[in-house]
């Protein structure tokens, strides 16, 4: 069977562009190898996605996406993709061994966390260190932990931490967040989170099977200090999740990896679009992943009519 589309991908955008094209009367299968939702699904807590005029849970926000995007008739497989082929008409994607074909893919396959680069790091990755606070902050429910990072989402996850924690140590290696001034203040307004500015994590050090203290290091003074956790939260950024790529695909990426697209969210490659975080744009968000997966369609749909009428 050659489907019209495939995507790779089920998170916001993926989910989003599933829901459309369905809709629209194509056939649809949607490739996701973990939980779906990306990195949506692992957020504590949403408060600027529009309709909610409380909080709703990255899980249950995703899961209203599957939901309705399986409810629409959506084909899903749980499989890796070990490699796509777009030299043809007719695009190729390998997945656990087998071939899988579509006139159009949507590439949606987000991005992953920055790794920290510190020293321990992945001695204890799984063993204190993590990036998700949703995921693992129940581990370390009346404990010391530091979260290293300075957007919203490290000043997010501090605040979910601080709820469970005894003690949050928010590292950021300049002297201002980058986070939205609202979260900051109410930061401020933890007595249980305690600011390190100017810092760096030098070591993340502890005994064989656990994290017990991250030395800092100042990066104005090179002085440094010792700060007794039992967990390391780090959220310094992300990574486009494109190792299924390589050059002989030919797809244009910026110098950090993300895919380039045109107005129409195409690639370089006709037939071949790019949503979501996997996509080189100015703002990462649900929101704005959502409307990649909505404003694809229509590049898509003009894409196929073409191809069917040649």
């Amino acid at each position: 069977m050659i489907y019209d589309v495939i995507i790779i991908g089920a998170g916001p955008a993926g989910m989003t562009a599933g829901i459309y094209t369905r809709r629209s009367g194509l056939s649809v299968l949607v490739f996701e190898n973990g939980t779906p939702g990306g990195q949506a699904a692992t957020t504590h807590a949403i408060e600027n996605y529009p309709g909610f005029t409380e909080p709703v849970s990255g899980p249950e926000l995703m899961s209203r996406f599957f939901e309705q995007m399986m409810n629409f008739g959506v084909e899903m497989k749980g499989k890796r993709i070990e490699g796509i082929d777009v030299s043809g008409e007719v695009k190729k994607v390998f997945a656990d061994g087998e071939e899988y074909q579509a006139h159009a893919l949507i590439l949606a396959s987000g991005a992953s966390p920055r790794l920290l680069g510190a020293k321990g790091e992945g001695k204890y990755r799984g063993r204190g260190v993590s990036y998700c606070a949703t995921c693992d902050g129940f581990f370390f429910k009346d404990k010391e932990v530091v979260v290293v990072g300075g957007g919203d989402s490290a000043l997010q996850e501090a605040l979910f931490l601080g709820k469970i924690c005894k003690k949050v140590t928010l590292v950021h290696r300049r002297d201002t967040f980058r986070g939205a001034k609202v979260i900051q203040d109410r930061i401020n307004l933890k007595d249980n989170i305690v600011t390190e500015m100017d810092q760096v994590v030098e070591e993340i050090s502890g005994d064989e099977s656990k994290v017990t203290e991250v030395i800092l290091k100042n990066v104005k003074t090179g002085e440094t200090k010792i700060v007794p956790a039992s967990g390391v939260f780090i959220f310094v950024g992300y990574i486009p999740n494109t190792e299924y790529l390589t050059d002989e695909n030919g797809l244009e990426r910026n110098s950090q990896g993300y895919l380039i697209t045109d107005e129409h969210l195409m690639t370089n490659n006709p037939g071949v679009f790019a949503a979501g975080d996997v996509r080189a744009k100015n703002l990462r968000q649900v929101a704005t992943a959502v409307g990649d997966g909505a404003a694809v369609n229509p590049g898509v749909e003009h894409y196929l009519s073409e191809v069917k009428e040649s």
